[in-house]
């Protein structure tokens, strides 16, 4: 089969042809069908996040049909449409020993620490599947598993986002978009939108954000207190995994709030005077991924239109043209949202 490779030793990305993987006696085989391209996977191939392994097939939002199951899974079928989380337990810990497997002390990432989706096929554990009704578009079904449903695991239950609450979402690029979306959908009383760009804070507002801030020019706490009516924000959400969002989300928040890390880089953190928090009882927390639950949650919304992710994929490339997918989101030509690889066909 052909498979995107990236190899960590030379920092190159190289379509390549290796061997179709065989399921475990739990495990299924996907043929891919879509797989997005995540910052996340920039940062991978740029190196500001380190590779796990030496050589791994990168990708870990993708979509797909069962082409086989291992001898032990029971009621998935070949030609079954199915959408995989992004990563899976280690089955190592002393939770999973236990059977505690959604609390995995060493979750896994996929295309991080074990093979990922841009190629033809994958193997995954049987639990990682969940049913794509006919009707859904399979590029939108694949960005559920990390761009929508890590948003909304952050919003549901890192942050516990309850209805009338105000809420603010630095960076407004993959994960952002859904955000907004996604903090509307649950009641939010007010979301702010603060992104550098225009093009960004554009998409905020259509997408359902009261105001949109440019952090380049604009006092932030400044906009957001007047409009906030004095209070400032119940809930931040840094998108980007910077520390200077960070510092700035700090002083936007209400006695009493919480902000949530939910991006992702190596930068040290370096916050305000620990006064500010305690005397203000603000809580900084850290959030990866979300529970099997939400993807089946947002596969269900998005089936009944309850979640519109039609302007969520700005392209569809094959899997030869990979490299330039991630040299495009990298560079935000064309300020794309989810840029979906399709791996057979």
């Amino acid at each position: 089969m052909r498979a995107a490779r990236y190899h960590a030793s030379t920092g190159e990305l190289t379509v390549e042809d290796v061997p179709i993987p065989e399921p475990g006696p739990l495990e299924v085989l996907v043929k891919v069908e879509a797989c997005g391209i995540c910052l996340s996977d920039v940062h991978l191939i740029d190196r500001s996040l380190p590779a796990v392994i030496p050589d791994v097939t990168p990708g870990h939002e993708a979509s797909g049909t069962i082409a086989r199951a291992g001898e032990l899974v029971e009621g998935w079928n070949v030609g079954d449409r199915v959408v995989m989380m992004a990563g899976r337990t280690c089955m190592k810990c002393a939770r999973c020993r236990s059977g505690r497997l959604e609390e995995c002390l060493a979750p896994e990432i996929m295309g991080f620490m074990f093979d990922g989706a841009w190629a033809e096929y994958i193997v995954v554990p049987f639990f990682a599947l969940t049913a794509v009704p006919d009707g859904v578009s399979m590029e939108q079904a694949a960005i559920l598993s990390d761009a929508v449903a890590t948003p909304y695991g952050a919003l549901v239950d890192r942050a516990a986002l309850r209805s009338g609450e105000s809420v603010g979402l630095w960076g407004i690029g993959g994960l952002g978009t859904h955000a907004v979306q996604i903090a509307r959908m649950l009641g939010a009383g007010f979301i702010v939108a603060v992104d550098p760009l225009e093009s960004a804070r554009k998409r905020a507002l259509s997408l359902g954000a009261d105001i949109a801030i440019d952090p380049t020019t604009e006092d932030v706490p400044g906009v957001i207190f007047r409009e906030t009516g004095g209070l400032g924000l119940d809930l931040a959400l840094d998108l980007v995994g910077k520390n200077t969002v960070l510092q700035q989300a700090q002083w936007c928040m209400v006695r009493g709030g919480r902000l949530v890390m939910v991006g992702l880089s190596l930068d040290p953190l370096e916050l305000g005077p620990g006064v500010l928090f305690g005397s203000r009882s603000i809580s900084l927390l850290g959030h990866l991924g979300y529970r099997k639950r939400h993807l089946e949650d947002l596969v269900d919304l998005l089936a009944r239109g309850r979640l519109d992710l039609s302007g969520s994929i700005s392209d569809v490339i094959p899997l030869e043209d990979v490299a330039d997918g991630v040299r495009r989101l990298s560079e935000k030509e064309g300020d794309p949202v989810r840029i979906v690889v399709r791996p057979n066909g």
